[in-house]
């Protein structure tokens, strides 16, 4: 049985992720007591017809006592030979508040004396024992749904069993640092082909940019410096069954050379494991 979890932050996306997940065919259930995990993965098992595919929602609105207990939760699972993924959806605190102004949904944890600030922040507090123990986070402040859906499709249903999840993503500083990413690197540094005219309104992914990067010395230096760095790395995550890996690559507007760079290190790790993604925040 594969047993995802999700979890997350309240207006981050949760049930978009989870209802991703039941459209590709994964028994899901919302809002499940923690407590209940155990018995529930133990009746599914011993079902008639075994669950193949297994989605659980869990998030703050459980009792604190058994988010805390959460560890020793997963603990039992694991000792009973069930194996789980946790994807947490995560999402910067001004954003979430943006959208729950725009939908007057209320916070599930705010009331007449906890403000929606105070109440994201609690919820953030309550569910640390499950995020510490996350294998995969989607930061969603600069996602749309379909973004979301199309990454829980490719990083988590695609995922070939008991092989790294590998991603390279593309952003502009100028829009934040992504919140989800294991590793990030600088490429400001770089010639930037925005000063060019005729390059600029192309993006890192067309030819005439390709070949403008791929003739600059330092570019072609920091390629052959990231792929050195993470043949290097990479292989130590998975020895620690790390199941997934986001690399992240930021230039000022996400546009040219981080763009570039993502898609010289997917053409090159594509070919040493087999659930190599992309994603460049910045295009449309």
């Amino acid at each position: 049985m594969k047993l995802i979890i999700v979890s997350g932050l309240s207006g981050s996306g949760k049930s978009v992720a989870l209802h991703t997940l039941e459209d590709l065919g994964y028994y899901c259930i919302d809002n499940l007591p923690a407590g209940l995990l155990s018995a529930l993965a133990l009746e599914l098992e011993q079902a008639a017809k075994p669950v193949e595919k297994v989605a659980v929602g869990i998030d703050a609105r459980n009792l604190p006592q058994s988010l805390q207990q959460f560890n020793d939760i997963l603990d039992k699972l694991k000792s009973r030979g069930i194996s789980n993924e946790i994807l947490f959806i995560t999402c910067d605190p001004a954003t979430l508040i943006k959208r729950f102004s725009e939908t007057r949904r209320r916070h599930p944890l705010s009331d007449t004396h906890i403000s929606l600030a105070e109440a994201i922040e609690l919820e953030r507090q309550l569910l640390e024992p499950i995020a510490r123990r996350a294998d995969l986070f989607i930061d969603t402040s600069q996602t749309t749904v379909h973004q979301l859906r199309d990454m829980v499709q490719q990083r988590v249903e695609r995922r070939e069993d008991n092989h790294l999840s590998l991603m390279f993503q593309s952003f502009g500083f100028k829009h934040g640092i992504p919140g989800d990413a294991d590793f990030v690197f600088d490429a400001r540094c770089l010639p930037n082909p925005h000063w060019r005219p005729e390059l600029r309104p192309l993006t890192g992914r067309d030819e005439a940019v390709a070949q403008y990067l791929g003739n600059e010395a330092q570019v072609t230096a920091m390629v052959d410096n990231l792929t050195a760095f993470l043949d290097t790395w990479i292989p130590a995550f998975e020895a620690d069954n790390r199941s997934y890996l986001t690399v992240a690559i930021g230039c000022t507007g996400g546009q040219h050379r981080s763009v570039y760079l993502v898609e010289q290190l997917q053409h090159y790790f594509r070919t040493r494991y087999p659930n190599v993604t992309t994603r460049h925040r910045e295009l449309p």
